[in-house]
């Protein structure tokens, strides 16, 4: 179990990391998710002994080790560039932390091996890591990680820079390959899809804060702020400023929106409303939606993505299928009445859609 128990990280006046409280159970993955400067990397750093913290405390299996120093803690670590040692052979890259520790030869060879196994890699043992491509030196990296036996592990956007099919397939194998391990593991992501993913449990942080902590499910179903609904969504999260009156949103100028059932008990006044990309369709502009203009488009083989732009807002749509739409076309957004996020003036959410 790894606890911390208000984290605060201040360097050169500046707030890094404030408030952070969390209690980590082994066995399971942690997410740790938000966009860049959201304090993800900082916190792992404290977690691991490389930084200390300015205020609070970092307790693992009931032991204080505010201020320990890394090598004297039993923790992994993988980052998102290709961290090998370029004049090892594979096998003796990831034997490493195990010939530190004085293993025995035939013990070496057991654990090596069979993280060699794990991750496809063993015909490489003979191999430098120059000689191999990005993703198979992450999964050397990897099984490095993994033979160490740590009892806490933190991967930091550790396929951020791999192509497409090599993250979709070790998305798939890091929960199996770690879990097991019975260590702490924690995993910072930018990605919501990737929590959702992978991820046991989920802390959405913002600006060195934690916005929320749940199941990712519940995250994305029920965000309890517009700064976890943001968090959650990719493609961005479309919002406006509304006010309501009765049954109509009026969103500014003579464009409105009928509210949907889940609205219909909401007092009247203003509110910020969230939509995802996907619960908002496109149409000819003589239809009845949200007049607005093409900013650009983005086709990525069986989805296009339509930013649009009106009033001075930019929204997104994410449509099935190859459309084509030039900039400074004009459409109309067709909004899901239905499955509007509905937030009040804190940013506290005050209507959910129907799951």
């Amino acid at each position: 179990m790894l606890e911390l128990k208000s984290i605060t990280k201040h360097e050169h006046g500046q707030a890094h990391v404030e408030g952070v409280s969390l209690s980590l159970e082994p066995g399971k993955m942690h997410i740790l998710l938000g966009p860049t400067l959201s304090g993800k990397t900082t916190l792992l750093r404290l977690m691991a002994g490389l930084d200390r913290p300015t205020s609070g405390e970092i307790i693992m299996d009931g032991q204080a080790v505010t201020g320990v120093p890394v090598r004297k803690r039993n923790v992994a670590m993988v980052y998102q560039q290709f961290v090998n040692y370029p004049s090892l052979s594979v096998y003796e890259n990831i034997a490493s932390p195990l010939r530190v520790r004085g293993a025995a030869r035939r013990y070496i060879r057991k654990k090596v091996e069979g993280a060699a196994d794990v991750l496809g890699i063993k015909e490489f043992f003979r191999r430098r890591p120059s000689e191999l491509s990005g993703g198979q030196q992450q999964r050397v990296a990897l099984a490095r990680a993994l033979v160490k036996e740590a009892s806490l592990v933190l991967l930091d956007e550790p396929l951020a820079n791999l192509d497409y099919k090599l993250r979709e397939e070790l998305r798939t194998e890091l929960p199996r390959i770690f879990k097991g391990s019975g260590a702490v593991i924690v995993y910072a992501t930018s990605e919501p899809r990737e929590a959702m993913l992978i991820g046991d449990s989920v802390t959405c942080l913002h600006e060195g804060r934690i916005a929320s902590t749940g199941t990712a499910r519940a995250l994305y179903d029920r965000p309890n702020t517009l700064v976890t609904a943001k968090i959650m969504s990719d493609p961005p999260l479309n919002t406006i400023r509304i006010e309501k009156k009765g049954a109509v949103l009026e969103l500014g100028g003579d464009r409105r929106l009928h509210i949907g059932a889940h609205m219909e008990t909401l007092a009247d006044g203003p509110y910020e409303i969230g939509l995802r990309a996907h619960h908002l369709g496109i149409s000819a502009s003589a239809s009845n939606g949200i007049e607005a203009v093409v900013a650009t488009t983005e086709v990525t083989g069986s989805e296009t993505m339509v930013h649009a732009e009106f009033m001075g807002t930019r929204w997104v749509s994410l449509l099935h299928g190859v459309h084509a739409l030039n900039a400074g076309d004009k459409i109309s957004l067709n909004p899901d009445a239905d499955r509007l996020f509905v937030f009040d003036e804190t940013g506290a959410l005050v209507a959910t859609p129907a799951s």
